[in-house]
């Protein structure tokens, strides 16, 4: 029996308003945002924000991402990580590498307007 190939996913986020997370989205990650999803380079990072009935209902993870999305090479990750900031994305990390056996990882955190942390990152082989 074959595998079906998943073309893609989304993460599904209960945001507190829906308006200033959609304009949010759109202005400030590059995201196209309709009533259904937040998506970016063809479903490369896509988001289902849902409008929370309860505002306690709104809960992002505790001490690390919600999100975390991948760039081929670190020149693209600092190229992005200059369009968010130059967008007025809320930036919670700065670019930083980390040095392993098998080459460095460089990545940068932002947040949304209601603490969903979203990373991105790049890896490098020696």
């Amino acid at each position: 029996m074959n595998k079906v190939k998943i073309e893609n996913s989304l993460t599904v986020l209960l945001v507190s308003d829906f308006g200033k997370s959609k304009k949010y989205y759109e202005s400030a990650l590059g995201c196209e945002v309709n009533e259904h999803w937040a998506v970016r380079d063809d479903f490369g990072l896509g988001f289902k924000l849902v409008q929370a009935k309860d505002l306690e209902d709104v809960r992002p993870n505790k001490g690390t991402w919600n999100t975390y999305a991948y760039v081929k090479t670190h020149n693209e990750l600092d190229a992005l990580y200059d369009e968010l900031k130059t967008n007025g994305t809320i930036i919670v990390s700065e670019p930083k590498v980390s040095e392993f056996d098998w080459g460095s990882w460089k990545d940068f955190s932002v947040r949304d307007l209601d603490g969903y942390i979203i990373g991105f990152g790049s890896g490098s082989k020696n």
